[in-house]
């Protein structure tokens, strides 16, 4: 899977984050993850911790 920066991927949790920083492609990515309670929390993930891409960013 070719995550790129900006795209919208599905997390294993079930819930849906945004990729702002690419640290090491195919590893690991800064992310800002969409929480249940509507907020939104910056934290870094691993590419394991992603099911799939939903959008592809147009950059």
């Amino acid at each position: 899977m070719n995550i790129k920066l900006y795209d919208k991927v599905r997390l294993r949790t079930g819930g849906t984050a945004s990729i702002v920083e690419i640290y090491e492609p195919g590893v690991a990515y800064e992310a800002d993850i969409d929480r249940a309670d509507g907020s939104i929390e910056t934290d870094t993930i691993k590419q394991e911790d992603i099911l799939a891409a939903i959008t592809e960013s147009a950059a």
